[in-house]
């Protein structure tokens, strides 16, 4: 699914993605790729970044994105999804901004977007839609919002600061983007 063949879809994006999004300098570029959607993340996620900047103060930065619409989880359906969440990842205190973004994806009808692999996995053999920053970069090269130049650089931009993402710049795809390359990050 591309993220134009939705009108306004709705994504809820996770404390990796935005982390590593800041500390590349690149938080502008990922809210330009997304000005179609309806961008959303979790209180929880805030806090962990608002935690993480103690070491890296630019994470502030991803805290105060007034574009990004937070949900508080704080009514019982909400707690109780999380609750759901939380369990089914084996939350402790790690995990718990995925399990706050799963159930906020679910609450709103939208897509997780986290490259955390296990939250990835636990969330698909539970039918959760969620996807990762190179789900984001392949429909943005779809959509001709991003070149696939500019898609590896942004890669390598993310590398650079520890992301765990499943290829390199030189890897992400030579040739144009189809629909089901890299549909399953």
């Amino acid at each position: 699914m591309s993220l134009s063949a939705q009108a306004n879809p709705v994504l809820v994006l996770d404390t990796m993605v935005l982390s590593h999004f800041t500390l590349a300098d690149r938080l502008d570029v990922l809210q330009d790729l997304l000005l179609d959607a309806d961008c959303w993340t979790t209180q929880v996620v805030r806090e962990e970044l608002r935690a993480g900047s103690a070491d890296h103060r630019e994470l502030a930065v991803a805290c105060e994105a007034d574009w990004l619409t937070t949900a508080q989880l704080d009514t019982l359906d909400e707690v109780r999804c999380f609750t759901k969440w939380a369990a089914r990842l084996g939350s402790g205190e790690r995990d718990l901004g995925e399990a706050s973004v799963l159930a906020a994806a679910e609450l709103r009808d939208g897509v997780a977007i986290t490259d955390d692999r296990n939250a990835t996995q636990v969330a698909r053999a539970h039918g959760a839609r969620v996807h990762g920053t190179i789900w984001l970069l392949a429909g943005a090269c779809r959509d001709g919002k991003q070149t696939l130049t500019a898609a590896g650089n942004l890669i390598e931009a993310l590398r650079a600061t520890d992301a765990r993402l499943p290829c390199s710049g030189a890897e992400f795809p030579a040739s144009p983007v189809s629909t089901t390359s890299y549909s399953h990050y």
